[in-house]
């Protein structure tokens, strides 16, 4: 009996094969949906309130920076509009008269030192080095980071120019985005799944003056395209040989020793230069529909969340562990790994290369966090890892695993619902099952388990719910430096949570329903996009409300729940709303053979349906023509022989297409109306990837892409000669 809660998950586990390159107590809602935003716009002065809270700060010209805290007098840069599109130009910040939102702005330098200060010999980093284990204290980090701002300066790097960092997350990925930023810089993050052009497009958007990069892989990608980048003048490497060596290109080594003879007075004098309210930060948005966006975070923008987001989920300043492996380009790693942690002190692990592939599970036994943050499809390879263990188990354990999953289904609900009723043998369920899926997975010690970044369905929360481990929903996004609203200690199932104090939320032309667009105020909500004002104004009301995209709706505790996107709304031939997300879960939820679903029936007479079945990945994150563990089970239960996609597929297996459709049968039987039935729908013969172009760096579906990448499927779906499948 002792080994049940192993058997339930720990082959799964192991064999856990996710790819990607491939976020607080009672909060205020002070904005109902009829109430008028304040007065703060874009384009006129800034409301009285922010008015009276800034005429306590400085706008002195620069002076020395003492190297210590105490007395740090806080300056502003003279601003005149809540939003810019030009790099060099400081903004008003969204100051409110008391509250949260009041708190007197900072730098990113100024917070570091706090922490320093205070935790300056406490492991801050750990990391494999030859294979070893390694490790920073707060103090040697600082140091590090001092140490690169000075080589960037004798680099040459320019006040507001980019510095590009392309690599996978390691102290090298933080320390040259801190270093840049304390030496003047905009650091900018570059996916690793970027080609070529993609990252010519982003160092060229941030004139970029210094390319950071991992390897020889991303190395080649910048040599091909260096020629059209006029500002560059330096590369680093920051992993493995150099080659070829050519006068601009430094190793990691070389480039820590470049600045030795920049004083400490130098970089003092540009750092004490820089306002809390001027850019340091871009994060570059994933260009689903053109090019991707300069996303400009101000240094008030991500010390202000940062210290909004520790306050909520610290619980013991200085015990705090993360562990980073989600992609550091994408707002949500990098405010959480880099910047709440250096808030609460924490101590942040880094994952191997291959995390994603494998290893992370690795990476949590060995760190044992006590927050983890996870896009959805972490948790959705975690859960069908663990279920194909299950599948394994004997009958007795089996029966064991459903009935402790049962109580402890039982028991969320009721703890969500603030009765905290404890079921008849949930200790014992907790002591033969929970606490060994907690260890398996290394959770053991983790107070509060995260997702975000996209959408996640309800059977994988309810799943992790079942195993005493409630996953809590966080939204936001990179124009918000990472999150506005969280779910702490009170949540819901399928609510993002609360907006984080200090933030206000409103709905947009709310329908019968209360549906609305979610938009967004606070210090969170960003400075413009680089070099483009009309798509700032854009994002950003006449009033500075940010505009989401996103429709939702609160419930009446004031937990806000998102029903959709604007721009994926599907509107039908026949005029009806269908938001494409609920139906896509939906089926996917009925069958858990399929990894990905996208509904079609924008401007057609009705909706279809794009299919991908689960199958293996290879090492580069492409999906083969294996079938995955689980759908070969599936095949065996139903007599069917079939181990690749393509048997399914060219033989339109019939157990399989006849399950497919009596999931979809079910789907549709609880469809509102007849125009939100799937009348059709097709097996893909690949299932969806980062490398294919069809999901984005953080497994979100980029559906304008798909519809051009199998718009000949599709036709086939509406051209009246298709038979039904």
């Amino acid at each position: 009996m002792s080994a049940t809660g192993e058997s339930i998950l720990s082959n799964g586990v192991a064999a856990m094969d996710l790819h990607a390159d491939s976020i607080p107590p009672d909060s205020e809602i002070s904005v109902k949906q009829n109430q008028k935003p304040p007065p703060a716009p874009a384009q006129k002065p800034a409301s009285p309130e922010a008015k009276e809270v800034a005429e306590g700060l400085s706008t002195e010209e620069p002076r020395v920076v003492p190297m210590s805290t105490q007395s740090l007098a806080t300056t502003l840069a003279p601003a005149d509009k809540l939003w810019s599109a030009s790099g060099d130009k400081a903004v008003n910040l969204r100051m409110e008269a008391s509250g949260p939102g009041s708190e007197t702005p900072v730098t990113i330098h100024q917070m570091f030192l706090e922490t320093v200060e205070r935790s300056g010999d406490q492991t801050a980093l750990v990391f494999k080095e030859d294979g070893q284990t390694a490790s920073l204290t707060w103090r040697q980090y600082y140091e590090q980071c001092r140490a690169a701002a000075k080589s960037f300066l004798k680099l040459g790097l320019e006040r507001f120019h980019g510095v590009g960092i392309l690599g996978f997350n390691s102290p090298e990925w933080f320390i040259s985005d801190i270093g840049c930023i304390f030496a003047g810089g905009l650091a900018a993050g570059i996916y690793t799944t970027n080609s070529p052009e993609a990252c010519q497009y982003v160092a060229a958007n941030c004139e970029a003056n210094i390319l950071v990069v991992e390897n020889q892989k991303q190395l080649d990608k910048i040599l091909q395209v260096k020629d059209q980048l006029p500002h560059l003048k330096a590369i680093i490497q920051y992993k493995g040989k150099l080659q070829p060596k050519t006068s601009i290109l430094y190793s990691w080594e070389e480039f820590m020793k470049v600045g030795e003879d920049v004083s400490d007075e130098q970089l003092n004098a540009v750092i004490d230069s820089q306002r809390a309210n001027e850019c340091c930060t871009l994060i570059y948005t994933s260009g689903t529909t053109g090019n991707p966006k300069g996303v400009m975070l101000s240094q008030d923008n991500i010390t202000w969340t940062a210290r909004i987001s520790s306050g909520l989920i610290c619980k013991n300043y200085g015990q705090e562990i993360l562990i980073s492996y989600l992609p550091l380009s994408h707002v949500a790693a990098q405010m959480v790994d880099i910047w709440i942690s250096m808030s609460f002190s924490g101590t942040t692990y880094f994952a191997e290369p291959d995390a994603l592939k494998g290893s992370l599970v690795n990476t949590l036994k060995e760190a044992r966090p006590t927050c983890f943050l996870g896009v959805p499809r972490v948790w959705e390879k975690m859960q069908e890892g663990m279920r194909a263990g299950g599948e394994k188990a004997s009958p007795l354990k089996k029966r064991v695993a459903d009935w402790a999953k049962s109580i402890g289904l039982q028991y969320n609900y009721s703890a969500i619902e603030g009765q905290n009723l404890v079921p008849w043998g949930f200790m014992l369920a907790n002591n033969l099952v929970f606490k060994k899926v907690r260890a398996a997975l290394g959770l053991d010690r983790c107070r509060y388990c995260f997702t975000g970044a996209a959408p996640i369905t309800k059977d994988t929360l309810e799943y992790f719910l079942s195993l005493n481990i409630p996953v809590k929903e966080l939204y936001g996004m990179s124009e918000s430096s990472g999150p506005h609203t969280v779910s702490i200690d009170e949540y819901r199932i399928g609510s993002c949570g609360k907006v984080i104090p200090g933030s206000k939320i409103k709905l947009n032309n709310p329908d019968e329903e209360g549906n609305g667009e979610v938009c967004f105020w606070g210090r969170n909500v960003f400075m413009g996009y680089l070099n483009m004002p009309d798509k700032t104004e854009e994002a950003l009301d006449e009033d500075g409300w940010l505009h989401s995209g996103d429709l939702g709706k609160f419930d009446q505790e004031n937990f806000l729940y998102i029903t959709g996107r604007i721009k994926e709304l599907i509107i039908t031939a026949g005029g009806e709303n269908i938001p494409p997300v609920p139906i896509e879960d939906a089926v996917k939820s009925e069958l858990p053979i399929i990894s990905n679903t996208m509904l079609i029936g924008d401007k057609l007479k009705f909706l279809s349906m794009l299919i991908t079945l689960k199958c293996v990945m290879d090492d580069n994150g492409e999906p083969t023509n294996e079938l995955s563990s689980e759908v070969l089970d599936f095949c065996r239960r139903h007599s069917v022989t079939a181990t690749k996609v393509s048997e399914i597929t060219a033989n339109k297996e019939p157990a399989i297409y006849n399950a497919i459709q009596e999931g979809i049968d079910r789907v549709n039987a609880r469809s509102t109306s007849n125009a939100q039935k799937i009348q059709k729908w097709v097996v893909l013969e690949r299932d969806f990837s980062v490398v294919g172009g069809e999901l984005g760096p953080t497994l979100k579906l980029r559906r304008p892409i798909v519809v051009k990448m199998y718009q000949e499927k599709i036709n086939e779906l509406y051209s009246g000669a298709a038979e039904r499948q």
